[in-house]
Formats: structure tokens, sequence, C-alpha cells
């Protein structure tokens, strides 16, 4: 009869070392990103807003019209959006 434990252990072993693997390639893939930020920006992209971009092309059309609104909203609140 086989150890418990050393099936516990090799499977905790295989699920550590497949979280390792996957950790390297996000960080490689983290580094390509930041690669085609720093191209973009050196193309005369504005990186801010480009991050904005892609955040927004995540989102539902109809969840960025709500945060669209909602930020209308608060901006008339505070006066921002010129006169009312």
């Amino acid at each position: 009869m086989s150890d418990p434990g050393a099936v516990a252990g090799d499977q905790l072993r295989a699920f550590v070392e497949r979280i390792e693997r996957l950790e390297e390639e996000k960080k490689v893939i983290s580094d390509d990103i930041k690669d085609v930020y720093a191209e973009a920006k050196g193309t005369g992209f504005d990186v801010k807003i480009l991050r904005k971009v892609i955040s927004l092309r995540k989102k539902q059309p109809h969840e960025r019209e709500e945060e669209e609104a909602v930020l209308d909203l608060y901006m008339q609140a505070l006066g921002m959006n010129g006169p009312a």
C-alpha cells in the first residue's frame, strides 16, 4: 500500500510547479505589454489615454454608458461641466 502523504505531496508539488510556470508566463506577457506601451509612447500616443481606451473596450456598451452618465452627474454636482 502506498503512502497517502506521498500521493498528496506529489499532487501538491505538481500544482505548485504549474503555478510557477504560469507566473513566469504571466511575467513575460506583462513585459511584452509594457514594451508595446513604450513603443506606442515613442510613436507619440498618450499611454494614459491608451490604457483608458483599453479599459473601456473591456466593458459592455451599457456599462460604459452608465459609467459616463454617473461621471457626468458627479461632475455637474461639483460644477466641473461649466454653467448648467
